[in-house]
């Protein structure tokens, strides 16, 4: 009889049902981490093209090799892709362009463009 209450009891509890929450809770968490991660690699992928433009820029506008320079400047996975400089008699201007691979599936590569202006030096 007695193990029967302790059965009763023990079957109408609601042992367990947390880890049932988390579980169905658990791709959403892993969605927001990821959304997290990719957010941070956005913006470091904005800081490298804005720093390799101003690298550029600034090498171009002294008369060097700004292309070579907004490359050197920028990390290598990015893929960044640095047209020659346009320059005129007053200023520099180079832009560098970035590709942020993607880490959440079916959301593809993203492209980021930055430009930076220099004063030319004569």
């Amino acid at each position: 009889m007695r193990s029967l209450r302790w059965l009763k009891r023990r079957l109408r509890g609601d042992r367990g049902v947390s880890m049932l929450e988390f579980a169905g809770f658990l791709p959403i968490l892993l969605v927001i981490g990821m959304a997290a991660i990719q957010l941070g690699l956005i913006g470091y992928g904005i800081n490298q093209a804005g720093t390799g433009a101003r690298a550029a820029a600034r090498v171009a506008s002294q008369g060097g090799d700004g292309t070579a320079a907004g490359q050197a400047a920028v990390s290598g996975w990015l893929n960044p892709n640095v047209p020659p400089p346009a320059q005129d008699t007053d200023v520099t201007t180079a832009t560098v362009q970035v590709t942020v691979p993607g880490v959440i599936p079916l959301f593809g590569p993203y492209t980021v463009t930055r430009h930076a202006t220099m004063p030319t030096d004569n």
